[in-house]
């Protein structure tokens, strides 16, 4: 199979050694599925976010074993956070060297804040950021990403620690639409020591970020101390009990957003939210119609929990009312209808925001 594709070394060898360790049937069915269909981000280029760490790589190599005839269309996207100084760069060098053994091209950005007071969510929203703007360039709408059964465990737990419901929980899903996007995530079946094992077993080395052994970060705490201590309780997989869950979480959450969609309750171009469409309903359905209703306004300004919570409890009980949704506007019910209405004398142009109507992606904020 190698020389088939004119390549030849030991990243192409040790991909194979992988592949037969790890082979696509143990990749998740959802994931396959999206692979194997004729959708034009299916059949178009593929990004594979690329840390170097144990899990990107593993997906990477998997990747270019079991779907050679996309190697062509496959390309490596590594986002340097420059908060490690030479391990940081150490970590390019590793993934531009496995890319061009691999016979594929690498994108590579470099996040220009310095110092290493940065969160945890900084990081992540400028490492996606990277992603989106790479995307867009290669004319890509598929990213790839290595996020194994462990991540699901930990997800969930930092989630319900702020009261996350369905939405929140499902994630990370296998395939995950954004905004004109997919994201996937096929190693959600297998935990992480079973893809270190494989990938020690086919002598693929890989990167270790020093910092995920720290108690910095909110994930490293729950995954060194919390998730351990989990599983000693339970006295069980736990791990795999959380990522049953998750699916089962998506079960429930894609029904109910079908649910909502049946109902048809958001007039024309989502400017309206018919209340009284959803009199009587569960009040799940409410919640999601609600949300869509407000990722739809142009001019709404991002509202805490207590706010929508308030707002919901608004549009629940049915009678008029008007509640402020930033600056620039109001949330207005009147004869069972939901609106928005713009701030007298407003000078601010009609125009969505960054990210408004990003619906899939922004939802889980309220859960």
């Amino acid at each position: 199979m190698t020389r088939a594709i004119g390549l030849t070394g030991e990243w192409p060898r040790r991909a194979a050694r992988l592949a037969a360790l790890v082979p696509a049937g143990r990749l998740h069915p959802a994931v396959r599925a999206w692979a194997a269909g004729r959708s034009a981000a299916a059949r178009g280029p593929w990004a594979v976010a690329f840390s170097g760490g144990a899990d990107s790589l593993a997906l990477l190599l998997l990747l270019w074993a079991h779907w050679p005839q996309c190697r062509a269309r496959l390309r490596v996207l590594h986002f340097n956070h420059r908060l490690r100084g030479r391990a940081a760069d150490a970590d390019e060098r590793f993934c531009r060297r496995v890319a061009a053994a691999l016979g594929l091209g690498a994108g590579v950005g470099r996040w220009r804040r310095r110092g290493r007071a940065a969160s945890e969510e900084a990081a992540r929203a400028a490492r996606f950021a990277f992603f989106e703007r790479a995307l867009r360039r290669a004319g890509a709408r598929a990213l790839w990403l290595g996020h194994q059964q462990d991540d699901v465990a930990e997800t969930m737990l930092m989630r319900l620690a702020r009261g996350s419901g369905a939405a929140g929980l499902a994630a990370p899903r296998p395939v995950q639409a954004v905004a004109g996007r997919v994201h996937l995530r096929p190693l959600l079946g297998l935990k992480k020591a079973a893809l270190a094992a494989a990938l020690r077993a086919a002598g693929a080395p890989w990167r270790e970020d020093r910092t995920n052994r720290s108690g910095e970060f909110f994930r490293n705490r729950v995954r060194r101390g919390v998730v351990p201590a989990w599983v000693r309780a339970a006295g069980r997989d736990a791990v795999a009990g959380a990522a049953c869950a998750r699916e089962l979480l998506e079960e429930d959450d894609d029904a109910l957003e079908a649910w909502v969609d049946e109902l048809r309750p958001l007039g024309r171009r989502d400017r309206t939210l018919d209340a009284a469409a959803l009199a009587g309903r569960p009040r799940a359905l409410l919640r999601r119609a609600l949300r869509r209703w407000l990722a739809a306004q142009p001019l709404a300004a991002w509202i805490s929990r207590q706010g929508f919570e308030d707002l919901l409890g608004v549009v629940a009980a049915g009678r008029p009312a008007r509640r402020s949704l930033g600056r620039l506007g109001f949330a207005v019910l009147r004869g069972g209808t939901l609106r928005f209405a713009r701030v007298p004398g407003s000078e601010t142009p009609l125009r969505k925001p960054p990210g408004a109507g990003k619906l899939r992606a922004r939802r889980a904020r309220f859960n």
